[in-house]
């Protein structure tokens, strides 16, 4: 297997190395010439996360890429991936909201189109073979176009682990940002930035969220006084702030500062991954925490109570799908239709109360409430005929007085 993998690249011309300028890309792009490829591509996908495309495109080119592409497509990522994410209120296992899963489809978008402008031969990463996103990429690009060839090095080179590439690193010349002690794994785009490895691994330490956090503010040091903030809706889609109509990527930057410093967004969990293992990771997504709670609170009121109930249930499939790679398929594409279709009404704001990594609602104002004031009040009214109420339960309760019933028999 191992042979098969070094004869292609040597073979290889041309090769996409899917690009962050972190350990595992900056290795790779020595490690491959090494090995015998002509020429590598660095391709950098911009989802937010890049502060200095050109300090990266140096260092790419340092390290001896032919060429380096830096591609922006934050406004893409944000209302084509995180936005229907949100509007389908996916959640894997309850709680990861999916910052990196959301992201792989579209960088394999990315990827693709730059492997067809170059006439490359292969595709690279640098994932890991215990992680998903080795699986995320692979299917989005196979779902793309499925003769094009990806390798993935970590699964067949000699490098063992972390200490050995970072021994390859200082071999062969190549800088490195960051000390060991501080090399936690890392995935940054604007929807969300994740932690991994080092003390993190064992989830009996817990996380030194002053050493952790890039983006939020402990809780315990957030200010002493709350902030509301007001968030518009149309069709389930975030479009405003304060009043102020926003483009998607300019509603998630603000509301990254604006929660973070409220210390709103830490997920700290212990994941099922799709290779079979557990694995614990920290996240700072104070924008998406922030979006998923004031919409959940707004569709509590536009949602008929039946569609709301297999909502529910179709988001945790939803959010299994994105977590395993399976973005560009046919059930999820249906599954998207289905959420839009869910949430036509839901258009109005919300107002969120924040206060040292609490949220609470502060008013829910709906276009179209299916929430009425005279049926819920618990004064007199002349639209509720309580005495129904009699009737409706006999029925209601049939089933379950006729089990008791031939129960009570044997």
């Amino acid at each position: 297997m191992k042979q098969n993998e070094y004869k292609m690249l040597k073979e290889a011309k041309k090769v996409i190395l899917a690009y962050s300028g972190g350990l595992d890309t900056s290795v790779l792009t020595t490690w491959l010439l090494e090995k015998g490829v002509s020429e590598v591509v660095c391709v950098s996908v911009d989802l937010g996360q890049v502060k200095d495309p050109d300090k990266l495109k140096e260092k790419a080119l340092g390290q001896g890429a032919s060429k380096f592409y830096n591609v922006n497509v934050e406004d893409e990522f944000i209302d084509e991936y995180a936005y229907k994410s949100l509007l389908a209120g996916a959640k894997y296992e309850n709680l990861y909201l999916l910052g990196t899963a959301i992201a792989r489809p579209l960088i394999a978008k990315v990827l693709v189109d730059i492997y067809e402008k170059e006439g490359a031969d292969l595709i690279v990463h640098g994932c890991t073979g215990k992680g998903n996103d080795q699986i995320r990429f692979e299917l989005s690009i196979a779902a793309l176009d499925p003769k094009i060839k990806v390798l993935a090095p970590w699964r067949f080179w000699d490098i063992k682990g972390r200490s050995e590439e970072e021994a390859y690193a200082a071999s062969h010349g190549i800088k490195l940002d960051f000390t060991k002690e501080e090399d936690y794994s890392m995935d940054e785009n604007i929807w969300h930035l994740s932690h991994e490895g080092l003390d993190l691994e064992n989830p009996e330490n817990e996380a030194d969220l002053d050493k952790i956090l890039h983006w939020i503010t402990p809780p315990e040091k957030a200010p002493n006084e709350a902030e509301i903030v007001e968030i518009g809706f149309e069709k389930g889609k975030p479009t405003s702030l304060n009043g102020k109509k926003l483009k998607g990527s300019d509603m998630v930057k603000a509301l990254n500062k604006i929660a973070g410093s409220h210390g709103i967004g830490i997920d700290d969990m212990v994941e099922s991954r799709v290779v079979g293992m557990k694995s614990r990771g920290v996240y700072e997504n104070p924008a998406a925490s922030l979006l998923y709670f004031a919409l959940e609170k707004l569709q509590s009121v536009t949602i008929h109570p039946e569609a709301l109930a297999y909502k529910q249930k179709m988001s945790l499939d939803y959010a299994n799908l994105v977590y395993e790679g399976k973005w560009m398929t046919p059930l999820k594409e249906a599954m998207d239709l289905f959420m839009e279709k869910v949430n036509e009404n839901t258009s109005g704001s919300v107002k969120v109360k924040l206060y040292k990594g609490n949220m609470y609602p502060a008013g829910i104002f709906a276009d179209k409430a299916l929430f009425d004031e005279k049926l819920a009040t618990f004064e007199e009214d002349d639209v509720y005929s309580q005495e129904d109420a009699t009737g409706f339960i006999n029925l209601f309760g049939l089933s379950t007085k006729t089990y008791a019933s031939v129960m009570k028999e044997y």
